[in-house]
């Protein structure tokens, strides 16, 4: 140990009294003792301009709300402009009609009344920048009305029912496609390991429903969230994505119980369209520094801009004592690494900070992304920015709490806090403590941020406690932590909620299964309800088990992806809008949270402006 570590050490023990947590792991040490983290030279990448996604008009047909006509609903795009105004033409039986009046300008919809079957739709917006008519694709839609429905269905081959989905644009046609992990099942850390020979499979389809390809993992990645992460997203700035994941060599070492615990493991990064292998580089290796096996093999994979323009890929491993990251490039068909964060080599030492999933946006103003783990944030250049000491947090949400109000992070701590930080808001700039809920929480397990009580300003947070740790109490707090005065019944879920309607309140969802036979095994359905928190249904009917929430076409609200068996489905709204507003998926911090929703536990996307009302 050398010295300045030693006298650190020395310090920090006058404090041990003061905070439950290690004390090199807190906010007060990291700010006071050593306020400048030490830095490594900022990296570059290939991109001369920042990779962005060319999406297209994105535009969708469904049934229209009372049953009679075809509703039509396109993307506003940055590129539009300010002036950006519509026209909708139908064009049947060889005849081309002009259905508006004049331009749409104030939302991106529009209601045919009276349509004709076989007919094909178009938008085109009149003041394109350019002084052209914008002509994008999948700015047509054709529809028949006998089979039209309000969601579009891709099968799924096999019949297997997908278990996690990334979207991403494989084959650079501006629509967005997806790439499904199956079969939608899960052996947890903790869990006996899975006998049945049964592995997990990765298989890409386009938006039109064709299946590209499919790659077996193998039994040395274990059919489990934590051990299979995979993401898409375009690392080579070629306009088209690729897909990477965690993946084994075929030495691969079961213990008694079916785990793996032994074997090569790597980053695994392949051709979007293909499935062809581009390269492969050694994941982070196991170690006793992790803890045991049910710790040491959580693992993670995201993407960020470190340096503004490239899209880094990211390979993490550990939650509860080690956490390490690795920040790839994608270079002439080479993996190169540019930093490996080890948060035990950091000073102070930044252990157990790690959540059940990860985001990146720039919180600092330097253009880079930085990295949020969960009670700590990585800088660009792989060092820690900080650390706010709370430990595993279950939920850690990067967002804008209110309007007026800069990037922060909305997290919930699974230990025991009898300092009332279970529950906290911290600045996503500095780490440095917003307000926190002062009492005593025993293991916060879920946590969202949404607006959907008009009454209070700002984004509601709220949380629930775990029964592992013996309390089933809900949290509901308004943006500034103060504490909204409900029945615990009408707290609402964490995980189910979407943009739906016409307003910027958020609406949630419930569903429940439903046994069904259809002449085969009983099979579970789910019947999924959109409705207003406290109010009315707004659609109902919306079968099979949640997947994602994403803004992929149509306007700025989302749409609902499920997954039934040998099937997966996207429901769409067909509710008019009140307004317009550019695509969510061209907000930095949204298209994040959906990129990384295809490893680690599920969190609803948030942008980094304030949307709510």
């Amino acid at each position: 140990m050398n010295k300045k570590i030693l006298l650190t050490t020395l310090l920090t023990g006058t404090f041990c009294a003061i905070y439950a947590q290690d004390p090199r792991e807190s906010y007060y040490y990291y700010e006071v003792l050593n306020p400048k983290h030490e830095t490594k030279p900022k990296v570059e990448g290939t991109a001369k301009t920042r990779v962005k996604e060319s999406i297209d008009r994105g535009l969708t047909a469904t049934p229209a709300i009372n049953g009679k006509g075809i509703y039509l609903s396109w993307r506003l795009l940055k590129t539009d402009g300010d002036a950006a105004a519509f026209h909708v033409y139908r064009e049947a039986d060889g005849k081309t009609t002009r259905l508006t009046v004049r331009p749409i300008v104030k939302t991106c919809d529009f209601t045919d009344p009276e349509p004709a079957n076989n007919a094909t739709y178009r938008v085109e917006n009149v003041n394109a920048p350019n002084g052209t008519k914008n002509s994008l694709g999948h700015s047509s839609v054709t529809i028949d009305i006998d089979k039209l429905k309000q969601y579009s269905s891709i099968a799924i081959q096999g019949n297997e029912t997908p278990g996690k989905i990334a979207i991403a644009d494989l084959n650079g046609d501006g629509a967005y496609d997806y790439i499904v992990r199956t079969p939608n099942s899960n052996v947890d850390p903790g869990m006996p390991g899975d006998k049945t020979g049964r592995t997990y499979k990765i298989a890409a389809y386009l938006s039109d429903g064709t299946h590209l390809w499919t790659i077996d993992l193998g039994p040395g990645i274990e059919p489990g969230v934590w051990y299979s992460p995979f993401v898409a997203f375009d690392f080579n700035g070629d306009g088209r994505a690729e897909v990477a994941f965690k993946s084994s060599g075929d030495d691969y070492v079961k213990d008694g119980n079916g785990r793996v615990c032994g074997g090569k493991e790597y980053l695994t990064i392949v051709d979007g369209m293909t499935g062809r292998a581009i390269d492969r580089v050694g994941w982070p290796e196991r170690n006793a520094r992790y803890g045991n096996l049910v710790r040491q093999n959580r693992n993670q994979i995201g993407v960020a801009y470190l340096d503004g323009k490239t899209p880094f890929l990211l390979a993490a491993r550990g939650t509860y004592k080690l956490m390490v990251v690795d920040a790839w490039t994608l270079e002439s068909g080479k993996l190169r690494r540019a930093w490996r964060w080890d948060g035990d080599e950091e000073n102070p030492v930044i252990r157990s900070m790690g959540a059940h999933s990860m985001v990146t946006g720039d919180v600092d103003g330097d253009g880079r992304d930085e990295i949020l783990l969960g009670s700590c944030m990585l800088d660009d250049d792989g060092t820690a920015l900080w650390s706010s000491g709370l430990g595993h947090s279950d939920k850690a949400y990067l967002c804008r709490l209110r309007k007026d109000l800069p990037l922060q992070v909305f997290m919930v701590s699974e230990p025991k806090k009898e300092d009332g930080r279970g529950v906290s808001v911290v600045d996503a700039a500095t780490g440095k403590l917003q307000w926190s809920i002062g009492q005593t929480t025993f293991h916060v397990g879920s946590g969202m941020v949404a607006d959907f009580d008009p009454q209070y300003p700002g984004l509601e947070c709220f949380a629930g406690e775990d029964r592992k740790g013996g309390s089933t109490e809900k949290y509901l707090l308004t943006a500034d932590g103060k504490r909204i005065n409900v029945q615990q019944k009408d707290i609402p879920g964490c995980g189910n909620w979407v943009w739906w309607d016409g307003d910027l309140l958020r609406e949630t969802f419930t569903y429940k299964p439903q046994a069904t036979k259809e002449g085969g095994p009983r099979r579970m359905r789910y019947n999924i309800a959109v409705c207003k928190w406290k109010g009315e249904t707004l659609t109902e009917g919306i079968e099979g088990g949640k997947l994602a929430v994403a803004d992929i076409d149509g306007d700025w609200r989302e749409e609902i992806i499920t997954a039934l068996p040998g099937e997966l489905r996207i429901y769409r709204t067909n509710i008019p809008a009140q307004d317009r507003r550019i695509t969510l998926m061209q907000d930095h911090l949204y298209r994040s949270y959906i990129a990384h929703g295809s490893m680690g536990y599920p969190q609803a996307p948030v942008p980094s402006f304030y949307l709510g009302e």
